[in-house]
């Protein structure tokens, strides 16, 4: 179905290819899952399966990629629009019309295919992917979930015979990924679908892999059986790390595998105290009281009247399905976003965020929104980091701008700022050209330039892999450190466990739990990370606290 014949593709202004000698064939019917740090070349892989690269993008391509017998360097994205579909992170940026409905029918439109025919494979994919309660809906209506679905049905419609998904869970809470994968997986086995998935949060779609696809970071792709190439790759999901580090054989890729295969390591952890995840910087003082907050969009309630208090040297991970409430709270405590009602005291005067100028504001409260390019509208690194400086009176020497993780407190420019979250990022630089990660060191450090005492970062793990999220988690544990208080809007329990003191869940605009993170992610069959539910009853969170048990107590895995 898919043909790799070493393929290389080396962009313009480079000195090293980004996939080089790449030999891969993708059968008809596969799930083919791709692996690999921010920035090894997934998405030129991709992109390179419906002719994106390099007639899109730029570059040279080398070799031959052949799908469905058509040469993509000769067929252009349109002439493979009828067997390649493509789904992008983000949903609405790819809808064109207006209702759900309409949505389905426009790729059949493009293509010219009969109405007859358009309003049989409505129905039919309507009722493939449980959409045909919402066909009249308005696609701003729907949640995080149903979008995405509608996405993936719209490019269903035309029959492609290959589905290329860019992260489809990245922005969904569990229960919206599960939907979404069930989806998917019912394509691939019921009508023969050849899928490619790429996807930062292994842990949610490792179970559904025929094929693994990793790009180790040097060019080369290495495919094989999850088992197999999970034994070695450089990124593993939590459950392979637990099974790698117990030694099981084969490795398991499901919860239901490694409870099974755990019954022993249980027995050992039994009689053993549980270290903490992280050690917590003393709680302070409160930095900010918000009560009674009330936020509407016309007649619906988003927020109905929230009490919430942040201390300093508190890490807060707020959790919720998509459309609880969570980025309209983050917003309404800011001062930026609208609040019917409720009243927001932060600082040492006790000053309503929402009652000062954007400037005073986020000298106070700071928020990091989920799309952090929205902050970012110069052209390079350095523009962006000098503006970040006008806007706060910060020049290097200048008393009274608390340090960031990894260095004592005193006079810090953005430019330092940014070379203690991400060294190396160039001045030249385009903002837009930098990784994911490289791109949220970027923004917190225009926002940490201020000196807020409160920092609010709306769904930071997006998009990042692993080892950006390990220095996500430093920098969170820093700034904490300094005596701020944090806050992690997050669909993402494996990052909430590790990085958490306390977890706040919102549902219907209310907040129905508030307690340490522990007492939250333990006791819920939805967000408990993996450890947790392979190794229930036992209170363990993440396979550092395996390991630190195990090591501890000198017994082998």
């Amino acid at each position: 179905m898919i043909t790799f014949d070493r393929v290389g593709v080396v962009y313009d202004g480079a000195d090293t290819p980004v996939l080089r000698d790449v030999d891969l064939t993708v059968e008809e019917g596969e799930l083919c899952l791709v692996v690999g740090h921010t920035g090894v070349g997934k998405s030129t892989l991709l992109g390179a399966v419906n002719g994106l690269v390099p007639h899109f993008t730029g570059g040279t391509l080398h070799g031959r990629v052949t799908v469905d017998g058509r040469d993509t360097a000769t067929h252009p994205p349109r002439e493979l629009a009828d067997v390649v579909g493509v789904v992008g992170q983000d949903p609405l940026d790819g809808f064109v019309t207006d209702t759900v409905e309409e949505e389905l029918a426009y790729a059949m439109e493009q293509l010219a295919v009969p109405p007859p025919v358009m309003r049989k494979r409505v129905e039919e994919t309507l009722d493939l992917l449980g959409l045909a309660d919402l066909r009249h809906r308005a696609l701003h209506e729907l949640s995080g979930g149903q979008q995405q679905r509608v996405a993936i049905g719209s490019v269903l419609t035309a029959h492609p015979r290959i589905l290329v998904l860019d992260e489809p869970t990245s922005a969904l809470d569990p229960t919206a990924a599960e939907e979404v994968l069930a989806a998917v997986t019912r394509l691939v086995h019921d009508l023969g679908v050849t899928v490619l998935l790429a996807e930062h949060r292994l842990e949610r779609v490792v179970q559904y892999a025929d094929r693994v696809i990793h790009l180790p970071g040097d060019g080369l792709v290495r495919a094989g059986t999850p088992a197999e190439v999970f034994r070695t790759a450089s990124v593993a999901p939590p459950i392979v790390e637990l099974g790698r580090l117990a030694g099981w054989t084969p490795l398991p890729l499901s919860v239901r595998d490694a409870r099974r295969a755990a019954a022993p390591l249980r027995g050992r952890l039994a009689a053993t105290a549980v270290p903490p995840v992280r050690t917590p910087a003393p709680a302070g003082p409160p930095l900010l009281r918000a009560r009674g907050i009330t936020v509407a969009y016309g007649d619906v309630a988003a927020v109905r009247e929230v009490d919430l208090t942040l201390r300093a040297g508190e890490v807060t991970a707020l959790m919720g399905r998509n459309g609880s409430g969570k980025s309209s709270l983050l917003w309404a405590v800011q001062g930026a976003g609208p609040r019917r009602s409720g009243s927001v005291e932060a600082g040492e005067d006790g000053k309503d965020p929402g009652k000062l100028s954007a400037a005073e504001a986020r000298r106070i409260v700071s928020l990091v929104p989920q799309t952090p390019t929205d902050l970012l509208y110069l052209d390079s690194v350095r523009q962006e980091l000098d503006q970040a400086d006008r806007e706060s009176a910060t020049a290097p020497g200048t008393p009274g701008t608390p340090g960031t993780p990894g260095g004592p407190a005193g006079a810090l420019t953005a430019r330092e700022i940014l070379d203690r979250l991400a060294p190396g990022v160039a001045d030249t630089t385009h903002p837009r050209d930098l990784s994911e990660g490289q791109k949220l060191a970027l923004v917190l450090a225009i926002q940490l330039t201020a000196a807020p005492r409160v920092l609010l970062l709306d769904e930071p793990t997006r998009g990042l892999d692993y080892r950006a999220k390990e220095q996500l988690i430093r920098t969170v544990d820093g700034l904490a450190a300094e005596g701020r208080s944090v806050v992690v809007s997050t669909h993402d329990v494996e990052f909430a466990a590790r990085a958490a003191d306390r977890v706040v869940v919102m549902a219907e605009g209310e907040i129905v739990a508030d307690a340490p993170t522990a007492d939250v992610i333990v006791a819920s069959p939805v967000f408990a990370p993996q450890t947790a539910k392979i190794l229930a009853p036992l209170p363990f969170l993440t396979v550092g606290q395996v390991g630190a048990v195990l090591a501890a107590t000198g017994t082998p895995a």
